[in-house]
């Protein structure tokens, strides 16, 4: 089927809930307008459906290749990327200094969550691209950032992260790739790393990997861990590229889905580049704070993944709508003079609309956290950039792990609303949710996710944001049941369902200060259900406050039939989904119950 960017859908949830005219009026953002943010957001939607996503298909049939160290991509990659660099899309959201174009992140998350849409194994390689260029241009030197970032984001060179190796997962404390100082201030590398999305490729001319390792007098665990910048052509000083580095490709891994994204074995120190055995690395910032920096590029690509939860999800929403508008199966159980199409059946319509509001809940979470970005990035007093610095780190674990679980949830009920032919691989439905499960893995797992929203989000603060938040939604269930007109008896039970979500939600934080020190592994035996009530919540929050801005404008005379979908949206999460919130809290509170039970004996 043909994917079509939902710009209405993202104008308005920009415009309702993002606080999109907040965000321009920062300093810094003077000169963008409202009438500019369309622009880009129909220039982007063209370009996606026009380049990107008629490729989406190809790559997870014909998939990136692997010939002696090199890398082939899916055909049709190489003339995407090019039209994806001349466009300026790698830039949209860095600063002017280096020629970036400086947009507000509520804008470039549109953008992102579209390219993903419309290509997910095409969009990890600018993915990874716009984390180096955050990394580098927050502690890189300056003639580091002068030397690498331009190309960066002309799309002349892309980018990687390199953290894992065969014996060292998550746990980057077991990490044993080694840099040697050398006399001239660089680094010889030697090690293996492993799963290194597009660590090669043929889309750019150079390839600048970010890489942990340690030096040889480094402490032990984490504190002993530098990260270095590795090209895989060295860059001479006039800019041009030099030598063959030593990283070599020595395979691409095979995979249940993003077969278009190249996923590579990455050997440091082989001998077989042009520069002698090891490969020659720059050290970025101080050894042994190399965990550190690498967080600045893991956070923005957190951010990233959960946009990509998004995207999938709303790509398996579009499909499985199209075929349910025209499956004909079955008379309608009130009566029908023939057979209707699927969508007419009470259940398929209860799954189409749980998917369509874990994808429009999702998206809003991460749109409204972005404007909370651009107020910690922008704002004049400093207080409220402290503010909304804290809202955005809270909302970055929320958006990443409820986006990309919710991404699976949804491609699963895109298969069954397609029944048996969902099945089979020719209807393109199976696709998204291969391709959907790799999402709550890599960027830091779901219970990863959850222990650090635990540990750093709830109990570093004393529940601080997490009171915020849960004011505001209570604030949002008192509009709601204020609210009068045609649709006040939907908003009235969207009210009712959001309340008992923002008690348990409460119930839960509370539960998690109240035990965590005498009882830390119990707390955290709930951490994945604590952080999957927390963006049921949020999601089902965004979605209250839409529908009331809906209903609002049904009744100053709207007539554009997307507004009552939107209601419909709200009541279908508010019915099928917020309810959830409950469960989970009960399953955090006797968390540690089963944990003991759990345990191997």
């Amino acid at each position: 089927m043909t994917y079509q960017v939902p710009t209405q859908d993202i104008r308005f949830i920009l415009r309702e809930l993002a606080d999109q005219a907040g965000v321009l009026a920062l300093p810094g953002y003077e000169e963008i307008s409202d009438d500019l943010v369309d622009a880009v957001l129909e220039e982007n939607a063209r370009f996606v459906e026009q380049e990107i996503a008629p490729l989406n298909r190809v790559g997870d049939t014909q998939p990136a290749q692997w010939h002696d160290g090199t890398v082939q991509t899916t055909p049709g990659f190489q003339a995407a990327f090019q039209a994806f660099a001349q466009g300026g899309w790698q830039g949209l959201p860095h600063d002017a200094e280096f020629g970036g174009q400086g947009l507000p992140k509520i804008v470039s998350a549109a953008v992102t969550e579209s390219i993903n849409a419309g290509n997910l194994a095409f969009s990890l390689c600018p993915l990874l691209t716009d984390g180096v260029i955050e990394a580098l241009s927050m502690v890189g030197t300056a003639e580091q950032k002068a030397r690498f970032i331009p190309p960066l984001l002309e799309g002349r060179w892309t980018g990687t992260m390199n953290l894992t190796e065969p014996q060292a997962g998550s746990d980057l404390a077991l990490l044993k790739t080694r840099a040697l100082r050398q006399d001239d201030g660089s680094y010889r590398l030697s090690g293996q790393k492993i799963f290194i999305t597009y660590g090669d490729h043929d889309l750019a001319d150079n390839i600048i990997h970010l890489v942990l390792a340690r030096t040889p007098d480094a402490p032990k665990g984490v504190k002993g861990i530098s990260l270095f910048i590795v090209p895989k052509f060295l860059v001479r000083d006039d800019g041009g590229l030099g030598a063959r580095n030593d990283v070599y490709c020595a395979s691409l891994e095979h995979k249940l889905g993003i077969h278009g994204s190249p996923t590579a074995v990455l050997l440091y120190g082989s001998g077989k580049g042009e520069v002698g055995e090891g490969a020659v690395g720059y050290l970025i910032g101080e050894e042994n704070r190399g965990l550190e920096y690498m967080f600045i590029m893991m956070n923005a690509a957190r951010y990233a993944v959960g946009l990509q939860g998004v995207a999938v999800a709303e790509r398996a929403l579009q499909h499985a709508r199209a075929y349910a508008a025209e499956r004909v199966q079955g008379n309608a159980l009130e009566g029908s003079a023939g057979p209707v199409s699927i969508d007419h059946h009470p259940d398929v319509a209860r799954m189409l609309g749980v998917m369509r509001g874990l994808t429009e809940g999702a998206r809003a979470v991460a749109y409204v956290a972005a404007g909370y970005r651009d107020k910690a990035a922008h704002a004049a007093d400093p207080e409220q950039r402290a503010q909304a610095k804290a809202i955005y780190e809270y909302a970055v674990p929320i958006v990443k792990a409820f986006s990309t679980e919710s991404s699976v949830e949804v491609a699963s009920l895109g298969v069954q609303v397609h029944g048996g032919m969902g099945f089979i691989e020719e209807t393109g439905a199976a696709q998204y949710y291969r391709d959907a499960r790799i999402l709550p893995i890599y960027e830091g797992t779901t219970a990863i996710q959850a222990n650090d929203f635990i540990g750093r989000k709830i109990v570093r603060d004393g529940g601080q944001v997490a009171s915020g938040q849960i004011a505001g939604m209570r604030a949002t269930v008192a509009g709601l049941r204020a609210a009068t007109g045609a649709h006040a008896a939907a908003l009235r039970h969207i009210a009712q369902s959001l309340d008992d979500a923002a008690l348990a939600y409460e119930s839960a934080v509370g539960f998690v200060l109240a035990h965590v020190r005498e009882d830390i592994r119990g707390v955290f035996a709930g951490s994945v259900p604590c952080l999957m009530l927390a963006g049921t919540a949020h999601a089902g929050w965004q979605l209250g406050r839409a529908a009331l801005a809906a209903a609002a404008a049904l009744e100053k005379g709207e007539t554009d039939p997307y507004y009552t979908r939107k209601i419909a949206t709200a009541v279908q999460y508010a019915v099928h989904v917020l309810p959830r919130a409950a469960a989970f809290n009960a399953a955090i509170q006797a968390g540690g119950l089963a944990d003991r039970y759990a345990r191997p004996a």
